[in-house]
């Protein structure tokens, strides 16, 4: 294994942000490896396509195409093929952009977690501590619970869930100077387009929240906090 570390995007309709993002990785001179995961029923598959071409030579950036299984589904599904190969499982939205800082934040993420299970995420300028938008983990958490997301949602909540894993099993760091922006319209950062008001629509709204809900009081994060707390035991 060359790299311990891979971040997974999912990424549909936005072409633009994969040479924006490979760009965020050269400016913080990152080495983490680096996963695009697009739809095969993407509008915007050929530009897609035509990115996968251009970066052929950069051995960080891989593209993966599959079918449409929204961004849990996707994430899961390379999350699971790559723990097996990856000490250290990461999420970025295609808005996220990581900034220059005094040491580079792939590096910080490999610091926090080599200790053991965990999770680690930074400041997105926008929910800060609150939720993880982008988060870091150890891939021993997705091979435990078989998934790096609860499966139940589709894209909203997710990381809500993340800091409910890591303070549950009391292993979660959030890294305040650690920017990962967020660049969404709701920090006038992007103009809406249509995936952002498919996701942000009140049907997905409700439907994702509902699944937070039942997950997290349900028995659903019950059960997967004993696991991951019995994960860290045996880690020690």
């Amino acid at each position: 294994m060359a790299n311990d570390l891979l971040v997974i995007i999912p990424t549909r309709g936005r072409p633009q942000a994969v040479p924006e993002i490979v760009q965020a990785w050269d400016d913080t001179g990152a080495t983490a490896d680096l996963l695009f995961a697009v739809d095969t029923d993407d509008p915007e598959l050929a530009a897609y396509k035509k990115n996968a071409a251009e970066y052929k030579g950069d051995e960080r950036v891989r593209f993966t195409f599959g079918k449409r299984r929204r961004l849990v589904g996707t994430l899961n599904q390379q999350a699971v093929k790559a723990a097996k190969s990856y000490r250290f499982l990461a999420f970025m939205g295609d808005d996220h952009r990581p900034r220059p800082a005094a040491m580079p934040w792939d590096a910080r993420i490999r610091e926090c977690l080599s200790g053991g299970p965990g999770i680690v995420y930074g400041n997105d300028l926008l929910q800060g501590e609150a939720m993880a938008t982008a988060v870091a983990m150890t891939s021993d958490i997705v091979e435990t619970l078989g998934y790096m997301a609860p499966p139940a949602l589709v894209h909203l909540c997710v990381d809500l869930c993340w800091v409910e894993w890591g303070r549950g099993m009391g292993r979660i760091t959030y890294l305040d100077d650690m920017v990962i922006e967020h660049l969404h319209p709701a920090a006038q950062k992007a103009p809406m387009d249509v995936g952002y008001a498919e996701v942000n629509s009140p049907e997905q709204v409700s439907s994702d929240s509902a699944a937070y809900y039942e997950y997290r009081d349900g028995g659903g994060l019950d059960a997967d906090l004993a696991k991951l707390r019995k994960l860290v035991e045996e880690s020690a």
